[in-house]
Order: C-alpha cells, then sequence, then structure tokens
C-alpha cells in the first residue's frame, strides 16, 4: 500500500506541473484558483455528518423530502384537470383567433389552418370533501382530492420535450446545469447512511409509444460536483451496476481494497483540494454500503399484501410505474432526500382517444397509492409529492379538422398537483379561460414552482447559489417567486 501511495506521488501530473511554475507573475492568479477549489472542498468537508451546507435550511422546513412523479410527454390538462363545459359547447368550430394571439405552438400545428375545438373525451367528476373535479379516466388520484393541490395555471416558454423537461428540472433550457434533485442534495445532505440522496428510475407505456429519451442531465448535477447527481436505478439486471463483487473476492477483501484506493485519493484531496477526488472517495464508500441495503430494499417479501395490490396488478413487475412507485415509497421511508420517476407515453399526436385511457390505468392507481401509503405512515406531512410533465395539450385537436385524433404541446397554460409536504390539500389554485387557453388568475411560472418547492424545503432560492465561472447560479436562474396560495 505504502509503495503504491509512493510510486503515486512520483508521477508528474499537470497540476504538478503547474504548481511548480507557479513562481513566475501568473503565481498570483494561479493561487487565487488553488484557494478558490480548496474553499470548495472545505465546504463540502465541513458539512454536517448528513452532508449539506451548515447555512441550511434558511428557516424551518415543512418537506423533508420530495418525490417528483414525471409524465413525460406532455399530460392533457383539457382531458384531465381543468374542465371547460365552453369546448363542449362548442366542440368542432374553431378557437377563435381573439383568444389564440401570438401563442408560440410546436412546427405540427402553428400553421394550420383549422383548429377545431376538442373537449375532453371523458366527463369530469366532483371528488372528496373539497370537490375538486378530476376526469373520471383518474378515480384513483381523484380519491385522493382532499391532499392535493391542483395547480391549473402553470405556464412555460418551451413547446417542445427535452427542452421543456430540461427546463423544469435545471431552471434552463439548455442542458448543462444542475436538477432539482442535484440542488437539494447539495444543499441539505442526506438522512440515509447507506443510500443515496438523490434516485432516479424510469419507466415507459406498455405499447411504446412515446419517441422521447430520458437524458441523463434531467437527475445530473452540472457544475455541482458530480456526487450530488441522481444514482439511476435501472429496470433489468442489477438495479445499479458493479453492485456484486467480483468473482473469487470476498465482502473483507473488497473493503480492505477500498481502504487503500480512500487512502490514495485523501493524499489527492490534501494536495489540490479538487472536489471530484472527495466525490470519488464518497462513490466508493457509498457503493459498497448498498451492496447491502439494495437487496434489502428490493426485497418485498415483508409487505403485506394489502399494501401491495393498493399500488396496483403490475406492482411487482419490474421496471413498471407501479413497482418504481412502490420501490420510492421504500426509498423515502430510508431517508432519501429526493426520488424522481420519469414515466413516458403521454405525447398523443393521433392517439388521443386509445393511448390516453390506457396511460391513465397504467399511473393513476400508482400514484395515488403512494400518497396513500406515505399518509398511512405518518410520512406525507413532511414529504412532498409532485405529480406533472413538461406542459399540456392544446384544446384543439390535430390531425384531419374533421376528425382530429390528437392534441399538440401545449405550454401557454396547463395542470400539475401536488400533495404532503406543506402544501395546501384539497384546493385548486390558479384559472383559466373558457378555451382552456389563457390564464386569468394567478399564473405559475416554471421559476415560480421551483421556487416553492425550494421554500417548502426551507431554502430560500435567491441564496442557494453555487459560484460558476465568474457569476453566481441558483436553481430560478434570476427569476421565481414563491406562490403562497399553494402553502398550507
Amino acid at each position: 500500500m505504502f509503495q503504491e501511495l509512493f510510486e503515486n506521488q512520483q508521477r508528474v501530473t499537470r497540476r504538478q506541473l503547474f504548481g511548480s511554475a507557479a513562481q513566475g507573475i501568473g503565481g498570483i492568479a494561479l493561487a487565487s484558483l488553488l484557494a478558490d477549489s480548496s474553499a470548495k472542498a472545505a465546504a463540502v468537508s465541513s458539512a454536517p455528518s448528513g452532508g449539506g451546507l451548515p447555512s441550511l435550511p434558511h428557516f424551518a422546513p415543512k418537506a423533508k423530502r420530495m418525490v417528483c412523479l414525471w409524465q413525460g410527454g406532455g399530460p392533457s390538462h383539457v382531458d384531465l384537470f381543468d374542465p371547460k363545459p365552453t369546448l363542449q359547447k362548442m366542440a368542432s368550430q374553431d378557437i377563435p383567433e381573439s383568444i389564440r394571439g401570438a401563442t408560440r405552438l410546436s412546427t405540427m400545428t402553428a400553421s394550420s389552418k383549422k383548429w377545431p375545438i376538442t373537449p375532453a373525451i371523458k366527463p369530469f367528476k366532483q371528488r372528496g370533501q373539497c370537490g375538486t373535479p378530476f376526469s373520471e379516466m383518474l378515480p384513483f388520484i381523484g380519491s385522493q382530492a382532499d391532499d392535493i393541490c391542483v395547480i391549473r395555471s402553470m405556464t412555460t416558454e418551451a413547446v417542445n420535450h427535452a427542452p421543456g423537461v430540461t427546463f423544469f428540472m435545471t431552471g434552463a433550457q439548455v442542458p448543462g446545469r444542475p436538477s432539482l434533485g442535484a440542488w437539494l442534495s447539495y444543499g441539505l445532505g442526506c438522512e440515509s447512511d447507506d443510500l443515496p440522496a438523490f434516485v432516479a428510475m424510469t419507466s415507459s407505456d406498455k405499447e411504446r409509444t412515446c419517441g422521447q429519451l430520458f437524458y441523463d442531465y434531467y437527475w445530473g448535477s452540472g457544475f455541482l460536483p458530480s456526487r450530488y447527481q441522481g444514482v439511476r436505478f435501472r429496470n433489468v439486471g442489477d438495479p445499479v451496476p458493479y453492485l456484486q463483487n467480483p468473482e473469487g473476492m470476498s465482502r473483507p477483501e473488497r473493503r480492505a481494497l477500498l481502504d487503500n484506493i480512500n487512502a490514495i485519493n485523501a493524499a489527492h484531496l490534501s494536495d489540490y483540494g479538487d472536489p471530484e477526488i472527495d466525490t470519488r472517495i464518497s462513490q466508493y464508500e457509498m457503493a459498497y454500503k448498498m451492496q447491502a441495503s439494495v437487496p434489502d430494499l428490493l426485497d418485498f417479501s415483508s409487505e403485506p399484501k394489502s399494501v401491495i395490490e393498493k399500488y396496483g396488478p403490475d406492482a411487482l413487475l419490474k421496471g413498471s410505474f407501479a413497482n418504481n412507485c412502490l420501490i420510492a415509497r421504500r426509498l423515502l421511508e430510508r431517508g432519501v432526500r429526493f426520488v424522481q420517476l420519469m414515466h413516458s407515453g403521454w405525447d398523443q399526436h393521433n392517439n388521443l382517444f386509445t393511448q390516453l385511457e390506457l396511460q391513465c390505468r397504467d399511473t393513476d392507481q400508482p400514484s395515488a397509492a403512494l400518497v396513500s401509503d406515505l399518509k398511512e405512515r405518518g410520512l406525507l406531512d413532511d414529504t412532498l409529492v409532485l405529480w406533472g410533465g413538461e406542459f399540456g395539450r392544446t384544446p384543439f385537436g390535430q390531425g384531419d379538422p374533421a376528425k382530429p385524433n390528437g392534441r399538440d404541446h401545449f405550454g401557454r397554460s396547463y395542470s400539475m398537483w401536488m400533495a404532503g409536504g406543506g402544501v395546501k390539500g384539497g384546493t385548486v389554485f390558479g384559472e383559466t379561460d373558457e378555451f382552456a387557453w389563457n390564464i386569468v388568475r394567478d399564473p405559475v411560472h416554471i421559476h415560480d414552482l421551483q421556487a416553492t418547492i425550494m421554500h417548502l424545503f426551507g431554502i430560500n432560492h435567491e441564496a442557494h447559489t453555487f459560484r460558476f465561472q465568474g457569476r453566481q447560479f441558483r436553481l430560478t436562474d434570476v427569476h421565481g417567486k414563491v406562490v403562497k396560495g399553494v402553502l398550507a
């Protein structure tokens, strides 16, 4: 071991070359850069035992953990959450030009000559004591109405999938910035000793109708140290690669090997203060701990049959949205800070009247079961649940104007819902016009919702920043205000 350390220290790296050359005019500038790097490493190493920054939270949080039930493709607010009798009365007529205005649409419909009004394909029904209306296609989510806040006035500038998802997850439509889960992990750390702070899982509709991909940067750390990126659990094979020891290696031998490697990395960290070296050390340690924690996490033998049945017929089908929801609850109760479930299949351009109901059938029961399960375990009060996608769908039909069979992307107004974690349940926030086109009351921009999520975690979104390339960055960029009307 000591021989390895000695040989490693004798190698002349680029950092060492620059260090030894730092006696000339550039010495002061280089020293400043190295000091900045060391300061970042010191901020990480001086964090509390659970990780995170000593200065956070800024105030008492309502939420300690969060699960994001991401519905990729754009769920139709017109069909699911925002009933409009006018659309029924004016079916097949054109959306008036006075309503459409200069709304930006995707290239698939921006140049259309006809705008045939297409009402909700199924009736709405008032649910719970609060009477919030939900589509009949969402009977299970509707059963949780008294714990849910439906936001009907979401708005985004994005008109296509990848920029829309990236905008919500990172605060910018262009990839490269840290995701929401990374910001929370960086600021607040993790309450679990043997699981990551941030876990991501993906699934798709059974019919594989949605062609969108889930990119790694949706749960990436951007310019934050990479220890804060989400750990993706896979749908096939081992949930996390390389958790098993190589053939012929025992667990004590693996421990000894890691100790040697960590000693080398610790020496490098002491010399250079590079946060990525600290990441390497922490990730090796986490992988070792996950060898024991992940098999237990995925062992459902201790789950009562009644709980499994609550999540629906696909609860034990590996890779399904239902199975991911069940795993999410187990992650949350074990101290994972942020769980991001990403499910595709909501992009109904030409199959609205068949696929939307199937998609609801796959996701409705598991989503509601997760809310109910958290509540029964006393976790919902401090667990924030978010359900929604990158935008909604157009109130006019797409395809043959005489018989449209789909809806295009629509970001001007759409709906999402939240539950638990300090959210005012049994309420509807915001309002659109009679065509579900323009917001007429209490608009909620993407940055506003991000600011509100941060607030629920006890974080002032304007103060939670990270210096990169000469400026302070934050999730909400230079925008966003807390939406106080959704707070309990």
